[in-house]
């Protein structure tokens, strides 16, 4: 019987196994990738998070997950199948065994959004990716297109840009919602050419891609643009299957908990991209680590 279950090695998680760890408190860290660090692995380079600006995303990951082991976590490499949170004793099975707790942090994070388009699915890892710095060296000199308007898709185009001979950005709307700095530096890209107000139908091609088939929103005219590659950033989704039926979930899925991090069910706590909240970067999720163990502590 543990004091508290972590779920997810993500800053969220890693976080709150530190806090916890500090507090005296028997806790187990389960994540299912074999190293801790969630999303900001496949960060090229981190510039918002206090004191580490500039370092890679897979340097900071692995300062993170040191940081833990410090303190004598040692995260549990399993893939968790089922969560029972709604007794006092919580219980997380994974493939090997059955773990008991008193309470839940559930940071598991969340994953890439999908356009659910002709050609995506068929063409993923044959041209089709969702991470620019895990594949855009398989691009260099060639033509990509990123889709999208957020932060992601900027930082992407102007990652790619460094690589590629050209670099199409295709978003459905006229503006981008990203960050006022990362669109000018995509405005002043030479080789990144905007593709605005259009809609992407289908990615097609042979053995790879190929061609993206698309349609301008403002007059209906369809275009082709031949590409090596797309990469696809436009959004995330909250891993939080595992919880629904058992907590409080919003309408896109997102785990129903405040600053304090305390769901609908006593003993279990959200942090990090999970949860319902305005702002989710670095800064954030460990902060909900750490609120999330103060708040199991009473």
């Amino acid at each position: 019987m543990y004091d508290v279950i972590i779920i997810g090695g993500g800053p969220a998680g890693l976080s709150a196994a530190v806090y916890a760890a500090r507090a005296c408190l028997d806790a187990l860290l389960i994540e299912q990738q074999p190293m801790g660090g969630g999303q900001i692995l496949n960060t090229a380079e981190v510039d918002n998070y206090l004191g580490f600006f500039g370092m890679g995303g897979f340097e900071l990951g692995q300062k993170f997950t040191e940081h833990a082991e410090h303190f004598g976590i040692k995260p549990v490499t399993e893939e968790v199948l089922r969560i029972d949170c709604t007794g006092a004793v919580k219980k997380v099975v994974t493939a090997k065994q059955e773990y008991e707790a008193k309470a839940i942090i559930y940071a598991a994070g969340a994953g890439h959004k999908k356009l659910g388009i002709p050609g995506e699915e068929a063409f993923a890892g044959k041209g089709v990716s969702y991470c620019a710095t895990c594949d855009g060296a398989f691009f260099r000199g060639k033509t990509t297109a990123v889709i999208g308007g957020g932060d992601v898709a900027l930082e992407d185009a102007l990652f790619l840009s460094n690589l590629c001979e050209k670099v199409y950005l295709i978003h459905r709307r006229d503006t981008f919602r990203g960050a006022k700095t990362l669109v000018e530096r995509v405005y002043a890209a030479e080789n990144i050419e905007l593709v605005l107000d259009t809609v992407t139908e289908a990615v097609e091609g042979e053995d790879r891609v190929q061609t993206l088939a698309c349609v301008s929103k403002m007059d209906g005219e369809k275009k082709s643009l031949a590409v090596d590659g797309v990469f696809i950033a436009v959004g995330m989704e909250p891993h939080t299957g595992l919880l629904d039926g058992q907590v409080k979930l919003d309408e896109n899925g997102y785990v129903v908990a405040g600053e304090d991090c305390k769901t609908s069910v006593e003993g279990v706590f959200a942090a990090g991209d999970v949860r319902t909240k305005k702002v989710r970067q670095i800064v954030t999720a460990v902060s909900d680590g750490a609120v999330a163990v103060a708040g199991l502590q009473g």
